[in-house]
């Protein structure tokens, strides 16, 4: 016979937080447990096995953190929860929720979305060297700007210089109009993106123009020493080995660099090898710099975006 739990939440704001966008919370808490969930005005009512009841009520309290204070649950959460909850990371969870990384200009609060993705931000704080390999969505380049753009707005480091190989993909850079910023601007894009989410485009024109903020394709970055700068590069899975190690030896004095990538999306011919795939077999092993490897699990977008991920990885596997 099955059995039943109420859970009493706080108030309405917790009700809406926990429940989501068209209730799309309590069934992914379903999907993850087993559990019946309804949610009736401020009673969350969850029917089912009692190993069932006891899971879904655990990971709802593990959850707290959040719907307690009203602020928004994704299915990301949930699924971050239950690995949490799975591996016996509950400490490490907490701190997940408690590590607020910024604001946008809109107001909306920053973190970290899984434990990985946290692992990744910890390394960036405490290397000078961080490679990110991970498919599409998994917060890699926005997460490594948020840092980068917190830490020039404190004085940490003098200039920000987000770069990227601009490999054609089905367009040649020839038949682009415009001088050559203009045709690089579309590869450089998701990097522009990401500043805007945190300064005003205005000021971000009068930064550029000042130095303190470069966007620029990693050519330009030859012959140059970066010292107290900020560096990211994008895109890393389409440089060649030998572009990998220019731009991996240009980093100078009181800098930072963070090297992000989707090995499985390079953009390079068939012969050539990726430089970001051969940095990974030849530096791994190096003190002081350190790799983070994020999944589809990782993915923040869309849910749809998680399921793409896989389904590839599935394809490809056949």
């Amino acid at each position: 016979m099955p059995e039943a739990l109420t859970i009493q939440l706080p108030g309405v704001e917790s009700a809406i937080a926990l429940a989501g966008y068209q209730e799309e919370n309590l069934k992914t808490l379903g999907q993850q447990t087993g559990a019946h969930l309804v949610l009736r005005g401020q009673e969350l009512l969850v029917s089912g096995t009692m190993q069932q009841i006891a899971l879904c009520e655990q990971l709802v309290r593990s959850l707290e953190d959040l719907w307690g204070r009203g602020k928004s649950i994704s299915g990301v959460d949930i699924l971050a929860s239950r690995h949490a909850i799975d591996t016996q990371q509950q400490d490490e969870l907490k701190d997940l929720h408690e590590d607020l990384l910024a604001r946008t200009r809109r107001g909306e609060e920053v973190r970290a979305k899984t434990l990985r993705q946290r692992q990744y931000v910890q390394a960036v704080r405490t290397h000078d060297l961080t490679f990110c390999i991970g498919p599409a969505g998994t917060g890699k380049t926005f997460l490594a700007a948020v840092l980068a753009v917190q830490a020039l707005l404190a004085n940490q480091y003098e200039r920000l210089i987000l770069t990227r190989p601009a490999v054609e993909a089905g367009e040649r850079l020839g038949f682009l109009p415009g001088d050559l910023q203009q045709k690089v601007n579309p590869y450089l894009r998701p990097l522009y993106d990401a500043l805007y989410e945190f300064i005003e485009p205005e000021k971000i024109a009068g930064l550029m123009e000042r130095g303190i903020i470069e966007v620029a394709p990693i050519a330009y970055m030859r012959g140059r020493t970066l010292s107290h700068a900020f560096i990211i590069l994008d895109e890393a899975q389409n440089t060649t080995p030998a572009q990998m190690k220019m731009i991996l030896t240009r980093l100078g004095f009181r800098s930072r660099m963070v090297v992000t990538g989707d090995l499985t999306q390079t953009d390079l011919p068939d012969h050539q090898s990726s430089g970001l795939a051969m940095a990974q077999k030849v530096l791994r092993s190096l003190e002081g710099i350190a790799f983070c490897q994020l999944s589809k699990a990782d993915v923040v977008r869309h849910a749809l975006v998680q399921r793409i991920v896989a389904a590839y990885e599935n394809y490809e596997k056949t």
